[in-house]
């Protein structure tokens, strides 16, 4: 059977859908053709239906080489580089009896902590854009959630420990690839819940 026949997998798509977040985030996609192209990735079948979606696009390792802003900086492109300016090394995130959250571009700290008592913080990785390779978030949740958000082909890694309470991982264990992005959740959920659910980018609305 010729390789352009073979029935792609789940794998194959989340690393095409990855190098094309990254392209989106360098800036050599613009959001209609990346929403476009990851269509295209998850209606392909075959391998063969995959290799298009990459049109024009360098590899990662060749992006990762020529432009990179500094070693594990997922995305390198302007935008980027002046959030990453003013990374300050950590963020601490807290929602006592009420809530907080981090969505659209925003700068992911190497370490990030959040703390949420009888309240809920919602954290949507899916513009965000990660100081290296690999980031913790620090975990407390007591009386109260938390909803977390990565897009297809980020590794999501549950080091938590529950107490009455515990952490549900969706969409997110196909992630093999030891080089991919990756959150580690780390601390304590007690009398609470974690939820991490990978999703397409929302799409935009028409005004």
């Amino acid at each position: 059977m010729e390789p352009e026949h073979i029935r792609a997998s789940d794998a194959d798509r989340d690393r095409i859908a990855e190098r094309l977040r990254e392209a989106l985030a360098e800036g050599r996609l613009g959001p209609a053709e990346y929403e476009e192209r990851l269509d295209a990735v998850y209606r392909a079948k075959t391998v063969g239906e995959l290799t298009p979606v990459t049109h024009g696009l360098p590899t990662s390792l060749e992006s990762s080489t020529s432009e990179s802003a500094s070693p594990g900086l997922t995305v390198s492109s302007e935008e980027a580089r002046r959030l990453a300016a003013g990374s300050q090394g950590r963020e601490n995130l807290v929602a006592v009896f009420g809530g907080a959250e981090r969505k659209g571009r925003w700068l992911v700290e190497p370490r990030t902590n959040a703390s949420v008592l009888f309240g809920g913080i919602a954290l949507d990785f899916r513009e965000a854009v990660l100081t290296q390779r690999e980031v913790t978030v620090q975990c407390a949740v007591i009386f109260g959630g938390m909803e977390i958000v990565v897009p297809h082909g980020v590794r999501v890694v549950n080091n938590t420990t529950a107490i009455l309470g515990g952490t549900s991982m969706h969409g997110t264990d196909t992630v093999t690839d030891p080089n991919a992005p990756t959150i580690r959740l780390t601390g304590t959920c007690m009398f609470g819940g974690i939820d991490v659910k990978a999703k397409k980018p929302g799409r935009k609305k028409n005004k």
